[in-house]
C-alpha cells in the first residue's frame, strides 16, 4: 500500500508537532478515513521529508508528532525549465501536473498573441495559487520532496526583455522547424523548453525567439496538441539527459 504524503509549510523538524488546518484535516479523515496512531509522510517543498504520526483528530483540526527524517532519490539533477503558453484550464492544469511528476524545476505560464486565454492581474494571480496547487498535489503523488517554481502568467515579450535565468539551450518547438528535438545535442545540465499555446506562436513571436536565441526543432511528423507536446518533449529530454535513462 502507498504510504500518504502530505505537504506542509514551513520549517519542521524530528520531534516536531504540528497543527493541521480543517482542509487538511477533512482530507485525512474524511476522504483517507485515517485515524488517531496512523502514519504518513510529511514533507515542506524545500527537499525534506519525515515520517509522522496523528496523535489528535478532532472536525476541523489534526495533530501530528514528527518522527525520523526519510531520504529521498526522487529529484532530478537534470535542470528542467518550462516555458508554457497558457491553455484553457483543463490542459494547462494536465500540464502542470505532468511536468511535476516529470521532475520539471520551473514552469512559467506564457501568455501569447493566439493564446485563447486572457488573464487580469488579479485573474492571473488567482491562477497562479491554482497552478501551484495543482503542483502540490503531483509532488504528493509522485514522492517530490521539492515543489517546482511556478511563476506568475506573463506576456512573452515581458518575459523575453526581463529574462535573466540562463539556460545551456533554449529549445523552441516549432512544426517544420529542420533539426528534430532527437538530433540535437542537449547538454545534461539546463535546459529551458518553450511550448506555444493551443492557437501555436504567430510568426512574429518565431522570429523573435529565435531572434532571442531559442532554437527550434520539430517533434516528428504530426502536430500535437499543446499538453501533449509539452509531456512527451519533457519525457524525452529526462530519458536523453534526465533520470528516466
Amino acid at each position: 500500500m502507498r504510504q500518504t504524503r502530505l505537504y506542509l509549510e514551513g520549517e519542521y523538524d524530528s520531534g516536531s508537532e504540528l497543527e493541521i488546518d480543517a482542509e487538511r484535516t477533512h482530507y485525512l479523515s474524511r476522504v483517507l478515513r485515517l485515524r488517531v496512531g496512523d502514519t504518513i509522510v510529511v514533507f515542506n517543498g524545500k527537499g525534506a521529508q519525515f515520517s509522522a504520526s496523528i496523535t489528535g483528530l478532532q472536525r476541523s483540526r489534526a495533530m501530528l508528532a514528527v518522527h525520523d527524517a526519510l531520504a529521498a532519490a526522487t529529484e532530478s539533477g537534470f535542470k528542467l525549465h518550462l516555458a508554457q503558453g497558457i491553455s484553457r484550464a483543463e490542459r494547462m492544469d494536465f500540464v502542470v501536473q505532468k511536468a511535476t511528476e516529470l521532475g520539471v524545476k520551473r514552469i512559467t505560464p506564457l501568455l501569447t498573441e493566439h493564446g485563447v486565454v486572457k488573464l487580469a492581474a488579479e485573474r492571473a494571480e488567482k491562477r497562479r495559487q491554482h497552478w501551484r496547487k495543482v503542483a502540490t498535489s503531483a509532488c504528493e503523488q509522485s514522492g517530490r520532496v521539492r515543489l517546482p517554481l511556478v511563476d506568475a502568467p506573463v506576456r512573452l515579450d515581458t518575459w523575453l526583455a526581463d529574462k535573466t535565468e540562463q539556460a545551456d539551450i533554449d529549445i523552441l518547438l516549432k512544426p517544420g522547424a529542420t533539426e528534430s528535438l532527437a538530433s540535437i545535442d542537449v547538454p545534461a545540465t539546463k535546459v529551458c523548453l518553450l511550448i506555444g499555446p493551443e492557437g501555436g506562436f504567430s510568426n512574429a513571436e518565431y522570429e523573435m525567439l529565435e531572434a532571442a536565441g531559442f532554437r527550434a526543432v520539430s517533434f516528428g511528423p504530426r502536430v500535437l496538441r499543446t499538453e501533449t507536446a509539452a509531456i512527451a518533449a519533457l519525457a524525452i529530454l529526462q530519458a536523453r539527459c534526465g533520470d528516466l535513462n
